[in-house]
């Protein structure tokens, strides 16, 4: 029985035509999209993070290692899930790799059912993590739309304080701090406090309505 085709898809990088051929030949024969680079370099360059993916990595490559490349990644914060290739006398690098964040190593000669197992994991995990970064990356986006006293408000709704209580805080009049609320209401698409609430903290708020208005507790 074949795999349904996945969303996503399997970068491999490895400095080793044969090893990068029949990778490819493998996970394309279980309806994997893969995409193959012959070094960190050259993948760095053509490497879209928009996209749904995870990696799998040769640890000892000419030019860039496997480990480089994920010092890289860990850089640009990254959540592209990565398992790293090892060969004998590697388990050390791998282990180091682990412990920065790579979900697994897996050692040559590969066991091809456990390799693409362990690849339906790291995408069914890549989905996850894409979401929320992208996710986070939507609230940071709507956050950057607040002016910093509308951030100073924000941070005080989120704490619970009343309306008399933030004037109070901020040495601004009540009416002021309502029409901070409005507007911070209308720049995050927040229908209700509980919606601007779950935005502020990071959680996914319900659908946003056509319209926001302030709500006065």
């Amino acid at each position: 029985m074949s795999l349904i085709p996945k969303k996503g898809t399997v970068y491999v990088v490895d400095d080793d035509e044969a090893v990068r051929d029949s990778l490819q030949w493998l996970l394309e024969g279980k309806d994997y999209r893969v995409r193959c680079f012959d070094s960190a370099e050259s993948f760095l360059s053509r490497y879209d993070p928009r996209e749904v993916a995870c990696l799998i990595v040769d640890i000892r490559m000419g030019g860039m290692s496997g480990l480089e490349l994920q010092e890289k990644l860990i850089e640009r914060k990254s959540p592209l899930p990565i398992v790293v290739i090892t060969g004998h006398g590697d388990v050390p690098m791998a282990v180091d790799a682990m412990k920065k964040g790579a979900m697994d190593f897996i050692q040559k000669p590969f066991d091809d059912e456990a390799l693409v197992a362990l690849v339906e994991r790291m995408l069914e995990h890549a989905r996850t993590a894409f979401a929320q970064h992208q996710q986070s990356a939507s609230r940071d986006a709507l956050l950057s739309k607040l002016t910093g006293r509308e951030a100073q408000v924000l941070e005080r709704i989120v704490a619970g304080r009343l309306n008399k209580q933030i004037a109070d805080d901020l040495g601004i009049s009540i009416k002021t701090v309502e029409a901070h609320r409005a507007n911070i209401m209308e720049k995050l698409n927040a229908n209700t406090v509980a919606d601007l609430l779950k935005i502020a903290l990071g959680q996914s708020p319900a659908q946003p309505a056509a319209s926001a208005k302030a709500v006065t507790p």
